[in-house]
């Protein structure tokens, strides 16, 4: 039986069958019905295509009941629909296929979600089809190379907003309070770029003029009672800016007839591309303060999904083997043009402080893969969202923007575009184009960079001689031994000295680096600097080493560097050795608690506040980790009061505090602060901030579920809702634990965001001497919830409820033996196991350093 899955050679067998090439293409005429009730809604398919004569194929469709299936005039019996794919036999030349059948509404964020609010009980629909949950929705080949045109056409309530890829038309009223909305047919875009998004949405419009001349309507959607926290006109001005930016660089019109950015309740990931109707997170639709970190991250996300519209909806990936022809170059572009066309003009520090963090850690782990991955089948693909896919790709794109030149990469992209529009690509596509206005030949650059997988690590072998000059200066460069591939790097290496108080950078020097061992003779006579970076700017994709020397220097004055790239560049080597287990994580804490508070770039501060509570709670050696704990949540209390008022560390270094609070005064003092008996000049307790408190208290047991009920109570929303599941599982008792693990485990009503904060809540770290009490039910759970659940969901239950802060020999041997003696599990679900057991492995390694 298929289940829901679809191999890659299925796909190429239906793809040699079903010719979209041929007259009249695929077309697509989907009817909905969404006036049914809260469970299912009405779905018609009428699908034109054309066939290999004589040939069989099928198409998708998730369905709890199908109706009936007409096939070029002749009924179908409804027997022919199995499990997700209905069997379709005898086609002729030219095919009209009919498919009516009920479907279901879903709340774990796949196919067509639906929410109701809490504040005032108003629904809400969103639909979310990568990878392959259109076919949750409508009858459809579910694939990205059987590009099709879609029409639609929505009846739903009148009065709501219906939106979908198309313009929106005038409904036609039926005169009892339900309408119908029929859209034009979409250019011809894959399916899971297609979107329906239905409910009472607030809305504002504008628009600009496009480089063609036409004029592009936009339009921002949130739901009644967020609309009053969302500054519409910033996130137009954002789009106009991100617009004007990439028609001139990539040399090629907007491609589509409007663009909607709709944020939508209950969102899995920060947003999602469908051509003309981004959706995107409500997390940016900021009720409460937020740090600079968040705010930049909208506009990035902003400016991906915008770049999609170009990358992935106008030139789409064949396969998902690919799928980096559409992430890494959102990625890359969306960070270039954050930083050249925004105020937000630190982008690459951001980028390197948090994507190539990312990318690093997804290298290192044993899945990693090639930028261009293996994809076998639709389960593959699924967990390939990935570090490498995403940062890893972008930095690798960075890199060959910097090695063949800026602006004959844009030319060579602006040529991809007119060549292959509206069509389906392949890797070579887009290397011929770059090798035509670049004169390089990117074959080899392409296996080494594109086709390998692993990251390398570069550290500097200097000799000093009696007058404090360099006698020798060379690059070494290593692999790890399963992926042993040396690549080419163009990078800086900067020296950086201390002057009157600052370090600052005294010599620079740009090369190629290749082979094991690269020599710099440019650098012999040189006076031996305070600090040694390799890769100054950050050009290249690779770790980079701190000498001794260097790195001591970083632990005193790492806050003395001016430039924040440089400094995020020290910041993420001293990451690097400490999680190598090359550095003390002890020394890494006491780099952090040193330095942070002078930290300027808000993510920079962000991620580096998440590395330190991870090093405190896993990676100092077990018997330091209580003292550690306390120590640092101490200092981030110290940071929080030193802070400027009103500044984003302040707010970084409270919420960081009661994130890490550790002993009962600690607690105390997150009460106070959340009473209002402590006061901070300059720190509102805003309704988030109140909950990030009240969670901190209950993981400290410091608080009662009649406590989290009472603040439900006054704030009945759905992000209240998020936050009190959130408390209620942090409750370090046995009964607070079992009873979130049931309502996750064994009920399966839960919604994908109150998923995801429980599991959160139930592994805080506060709570970790109950978790041993969770091992084995989290191992006897695995196979059942990959069974029963909708990928999102399983992945959440699988990666979320990992007891990972236990970080012993006793989790890493059970985590061992699951996998031993699951040998035949799905591979993807193995993948995902074997990654919490490489975290795991990792703490142990890098405590066994710690503790010498």
């Amino acid at each position: 039986m298929p289940g829901e899955n679809l191999t890659r050679s299925e796909a190429q067998q239906r793809r040699s069958v079903v010719d979209p090439a041929a007259g009249g293409g695929i077309e697509y005429e989907i009817a909905l019905d969404l006036t049914r009730g809260a469970e299912v809604f009405g779905s018609r398919t009428v699908v034109r295509f054309s066939a290999v004569e004589g040939a069989d194929t099928f198409i998708d469709l998730i369905s709890g009941y199908v109706h009936s299936i007409t096939l070029n005039g002749r009924e179908v019996p409804v027997s022919a629909h199995v499990d997700s794919r209905i069997a379709l036999t005898g086609l002729e030349a030219r095919n009209e296929l009919v498919v009516v059948a009920d479907c279901s509404y879903t709340n774990t964020g796949e196919g067509l979600h639906r929410f109701v609010d809490p504040v005032d009980g108003e629904v809400y629909l969103y639909t979310q089809f990568e990878v392959p949950d259109s076919r949750r929705v409508f009858a459809v080949f579910e694939q990205p190379d059987l590009k099709a045109t879609f029409q639609f056409t929505i009846t739903a309530p009148e009065a709501w907003a219906v939106v979908s890829n198309s313009p929106a038309p005038q409904p036609e009223l039926h005169g009892d309070g339900n309408a119908t909305w029929t859209f034009e047919p979409t250019p011809t875009i894959s399916s899971y770029i297609t979107a329906l998004i239905a409910g009472p949405y607030e809305s504002t419009f504008s628009e600009l003029t496009s480089a063609s001349g036409r004029v592009i309507p936009l339009g921002v959607f949130a739901r009644k009672s967020l609309w009053e926290h969302l500054d519409a006109e910033y996130v137009f001005e954002k789009t106009r800016q991100g617009f004007a930016y990439y028609e001139e660089k990539f040399d090629y019109p907007y491609p589509f007839a409007k663009y909607d950015q709709l944020f939508v309740p209950e969102f899995n990931a920060g947003a999602m591309e469908n051509a003309g109707a981004v959706t995107f997170t409500e997390t940016y639709v900021f009720r409460s303060k937020v740090t600079d970190a968040v705010k930049e991250r909208r506009v990035v996300t902003i400016l991906h999904e915008l770049a999609h519209m170009w990358f992935g909806d106008l030139v789409t990936m064949k396969w998902w083997n690919d799928l980096w022809l559409n992430e890494s170059f959102a990625e890359w572009a969306s960070t270039i043009a954050t930083a050249e066309a925004t105020e937000w003009t630190e982008a690459w520090t951001t980028f390197n402080a948090m994507e190539k963090t990312w990318a690093y850690r997804q290298d290192q782990l044993p899945s990693t893969h090639p930028v261009v991955a293996e994809i076998n089948d639709l389960e593959d693909v699924q967990v390939n969202f990935d570090g490498i896919t995403y940062a890893k790709g972008g930095s690798v794109l960075k890199q060959l923007a910097a090695w063949v030149g800026i602006e004959q990469f844009f030319a060579g992209v602006a040529a991809y575009f007119a060549k292959h529009e509206w069509s389906n690509t392949e890797l070579g596509d887009l290397l011929t184009e770059l090798e035509a206005t670049s004169g390089r030949e990117l074959g080899a650059w392409s296996r080494k960079w594109l086709e390998t997988a692993g990251v390398n690590t570069l550290s500097p072998l200097l000799e000093e001689s009696t007058d404090g000059t360099l006698s020798r200066f060379a690059i070494v460069q290593t692999a790890p031994a399963d992926y042993p591939t040396i690549r080419p790097h163009r990078l800086a290496v900067g020296f950086y000295s201390l002057k009157g108080g600052s370090l600052q950078r005294v010599h620079r020097i740009e090369l190629d680096v290749d082979g094991d061992r690269t020599d710099v003779p440019e650098l012999v006579g040189v006076r031996r600097p305070d600090l040694v970076l390799l890769n100054d700017e950050d050009l290249a994709y690779a770790k980079i080493r701190l000498d001794e020397r260097s790195l001591a220097t970083a632990i005193a004055h790492l806050k003395d560097i001016s430039d924040p790239l440089a400094r995020s560049i020290v910041w993420g080597a001293a990451w690097d050795q400490t999680r190598d287990a090359e550095a003390s994580a002890t020394d890494y804490v006491d780099l952090v608690l040193r330095n942070i508070g002078s930290e300027t770039e808000s993510t920079t501060v962000r991620t580096t506040l998440a590395q330190l509570q991870l090093a405190a709670n896993a990676y100092v050696a077990p018997e330091k980790r209580d003292e550690t704990r306390a120590k640092v949540a101490e200092a981030l209390w110290d940071l929080a009061r030193a802070a400027a008022p009103e500044s984003d560390s302040q707010l970084q270094f409270v919420t960081a505090f009661a994130s890490a609070a550790a002993t009962d005064a600690q607690w105390a003092r997150v009460r106070s602060l959340r009473d209002g008996a402590t006061t901070l000049d300059g720190l509102t307790v805003d309704t988030d901030l109140s909950w990030q408190l009240l969670v901190s208290l209950a993981a400290g047991g410091a608080v009662s579920a009649k406590d989290i009920d009472d603040a439900l109570s006054a704030d009945n929303t759905a992000k209240g809702g998020e936050f009190a599941a959130q408390a209620k599982a942090a409750l370090p008792t046995v009964e607070a634990k079992i009873a979130a693990w049931d309502s996750l485990v064994v009920k399966d009503d839960a919604p994908n965001t109150i998923v995801r904060a429980a599991a959160a809540g139930l592994v805080h770290p506060a709570g970790v001497g109950v978790l041993r009490e969770f091992v084995k039910p989290y191992f006897d759970m695995l196979l059942p919830i990959w069974n029963s659940r909708s990928y999102q969901i399983a992945q959440y239950l699988i990666v979320g409820l990992y007891p990972a802060a236990l970080a012993d020999a006793a989790l890493r041997d059970a985590t061992r033996a699951w996998l031993a003696e699951n040998a035949s599990a799905p591979a993807a679900l193995r993948r995902l196991v074997n990654e919490n057991l490489a975290g795991v492995e990792r703490a142990l390694s890098v405590q066994e350093r710690d503790a010498e």
